[in-house]
């Protein structure tokens, strides 16, 4: 890397505060970290003593592993409190929930809650670094940092791509902070689905808003599928899934409209059948695995800057 490694910030929060030079930084990092694990399987002593708490209290597969991975992977000890096993179900506030991992000598804290701001009130009550996993429909900076890696990955840079995001953009935490962080790296942005769960409001947000399926395809180099958040929704916004599916699902027939080397993406969980057809997620032009795969060394990366920057600590990566 010509330019010298930027990282700022203790917390990962959110994407929306972060400098280009700052994502850039995660980028080589995770790189450097993947390069390593592929020569050599052997584990990266960068946290080799800390203890890495992941408070999951919303259900996760990938995150909560990848960073359960990722914290392995650099030697740390990593314990995983759920709602249902620790004391929020006594009456406990999340605040002394945390401080008493403090004071248990946690070095990390990796914070999924279904409240936005969750993450951030957390960022204000303990010392210790605080890493956003999700909070409500407001942010999941990792999420949106191993998506576009992946994409620089494919493409080398992300200046004057399109890209479109397809689906329940209203209420996803991932759609906000790949906006952001797709558009900071030089991305044009679509965003597409209903009406009712893509609203003209976002185009405060820089992006395009498009209900029509195929002129929002026809120019992506890369499309994001999303589920529908039926958690977060206290009412239906469309008929049905199956007349969803009929209008906004992609399918073989509408995969056409797409380049011909056009990516696709997925977040996770997928809803097959619903947003996206198995073949297409399955196929070559799929990128989903991968995504899964560097997501852990992505959270690789913002542990050790993040612990890092915590520590005063120069930033050392694997060569």
């Amino acid at each position: 890397m010509s330019k010298p490694l930027t990282w700022n910030r203790k917390d990962l929060i959110a994407i929306e505060p972060l400098s280009r030079d700052e994502i850039e930084t995660v980028f080589y990092a995770a790189q450097a970290f993947k390069n390593a694990m592929k020569a050599d399987r052997s584990k990266q002593p960068y946290l080799d003593g800390r203890t890495v708490v992941n408070l999951f209290l919303e259900p996760s597969t990938r995150t909560r592993l990848a960073f359960e991975v990722a914290a392995n992977k650099l030697c740390a000890d990593t314990l995983t409190i759920t709602a249902e096993a620790s004391s929020l179900t006594k009456g406990e506030t999340l605040r002394d929930t945390a401080q008493n991992m403090q004071a248990l000598q946690a070095d990390i804290i990796i914070l999924r809650h279904a409240a936005s701001g969750a993450a951030h009130y957390l960022s204000q009550v303990v010392d210790i670094p605080v890493i956003n996993a999700g909070d409500g429909s407001h942010a999941h900076p990792t999420q949106a940092l191993l998506d576009c890696f992946t994409l620089v990955e494919k493409w080398g840079t992300l200046e004057g791509k399109n890209v479109t995001i397809l689906g329940d953009i209203l209420f996803s935490r991932v759609a906000r902070s790949n906006i952001y962080c797709l558009q900071k790296l030089g991305a044009t942005v679509t965003i597409a689905g209903p009406s009712t769960l893509v609203p003209e409001g976002f185009v405060s947000m820089g992006v395009t808003v498009c209900n029509d399926l195929q002129t929002a395809l026809e120019d992506a180099d890369a499309v994001m599928l999303l589920r529908i958040q039926h958690e977060r929704q206290s009412s239906s916004h469309f008929p049905s899934i199956g007349e969803y599916t009929s209008s906004f699902g992609l399918n073989n027939e509408r995969a056409n409209w797409l380049k011909p080397e056009a990516i696709i993406m997925h977040p996770g969980p997928i809803n097959r059948g619903v947003e996206i057809d198995s073949k297409l997620a399955d196929s070559k032009r799929s990128v989903i695995l991968n995504q899964v795969t560097n997501g852990v060394f992505v959270r690789m990366a913002v542990l050790h800057l993040c612990h890092s920057y915590y520590q005063s600590k120069k930033i050392n990566l694997p060569t």
